[in-house]
């Protein structure tokens, strides 16, 4: 029997509704080679204004994680905010998986927006295509946020007992849930303090909605994550980089922070949101919104002008 209400299709409605009140719109860009990539760019780009990219991680669609740090940033910056390969309206009939390959059609759909130099900020999954952004467009990345994305895990930490789930496979049932039992487990993951009474029927709607599409291709970009995955073979980004991190993050462990900022160096700064996990964007909004503001929005800023010499002849 088909459904005759979706409170998921609905809140689909809304937060498009957001997207395009703050000024952007919905477009999808054909890449020509069975590549098809959704975004949203603004409706009239500001040369005054920096260019901002939001990258999402795992879940339903870039909108669903991206609504409250759009309103946030959204007077600061040109915000693109794409949806990778096999979520939302985007996907390809090439056999690519990798973190990499998302990258470069990310930045194939900025060079269709003519977008030359961009600060990228990817959340999960998503910042291990940022990362590779930058790696790839050294000179058109200028900073780089990494939230939550264990780029420096390598394939050996999954027998090595570093996660709380040592299988790939176990792993992407979890990520791409199909039953209510899976997405409530999933949240017990993901959140120190997980929603509770959420029913059913509600999850089943969600899962249905955002969940049930491509959905053997969306593991097979988890098993692409870790597959010959070495530290040692990482490239090492020189932009300046902020990495956030829940303390409490049971899909990639606060570990991965400190080792991502230990390869990087000096040109990282990693800050850790207390009593968070990997969800902290919605468990602890404004603190993040506040450190990612500090990070982009102060150091984006042009210096203050230089105030006159004084006249000393005339005593002033």
């Amino acid at each position: 029997m088909a459904r005759c209400f979706s409170l998921t299709a609905s809140g689909n409605w809304c937060l498009a509704f957001v997207f395009r009140s703050s000024g952007l719109r919905s477009t999808v860009t054909d890449l020509g080679d069975g590549t098809i990539m959704h975004c949203w760019v603004p409706k009239t780009r500001k040369p005054t204004k920096p260019n901002l990219v939001l990258i999402h991680g795992f879940g339903a669609n870039a909108m669903w994680q991206w609504s409250e740090t759009i309103r946030v940033l959204i007077s600061h910056f040109n915000i693109y905010v794409p949806d990778l390969i096999f979520f939302g309206d985007s996907f390809t009939t090439r056999p690519e998986r990798s973190e990499s390959f998302q990258a470069q059609c990310v930045m194939r759909v900025m060079d269709v927006n003519s977008v030359d130099k961009m600060t990228v900020v990817g959340l999960s999954y998503g910042g291990f295509v940022a990362y590779s952004m930058a790696a790839q467009f050294e000179e058109r990345i200028e900073r780089v946020v990494i939230c939550c994305a264990g780029v420096c895990l390598e394939e050996k930490d999954l027998t090595e007992g570093l996660f709380p789930v040592g299988e790939v496979e176990a792993a992407a049932d979890i990520l791409v849930p199909q039953t209510a039992e899976k997405m409530r487990e999933l949240m017990r993951f993901t959140f120190v303090k997980p929603p509770k009474r959420l029913p059913t029927f509600f999850l089943n709607d969600f899962i249905q909605e955002m969940c049930t599409q491509y959905v053997e291709e969306k593991k097979e970009l988890i098993r692409a994550i870790p597959k010959d995955r070495k530290l040692s073979d990482l490239t090492k980004i020189t932009q300046p980089t902020l990495i956030v991190w829940g303390d409490q993050d049971k899909i990639f462990p606060l570990e991965l922070g400190h080792r991502l900022k230990r390869h990087l160096g000096e040109k990282a700064q990693l800050v850790i949101i207390k009593n968070t996990g990997h969800a902290f964007i919605y468990e602890k909004p404004r603190l993040c919104h506040k450190h990612l503001k500090s990070f982009l929005i102060v150091s984006a800023a042009p210096p203050p002008p230089t105030s006159p010499l004084p006249n000393l002849q005339n005593g002033k």
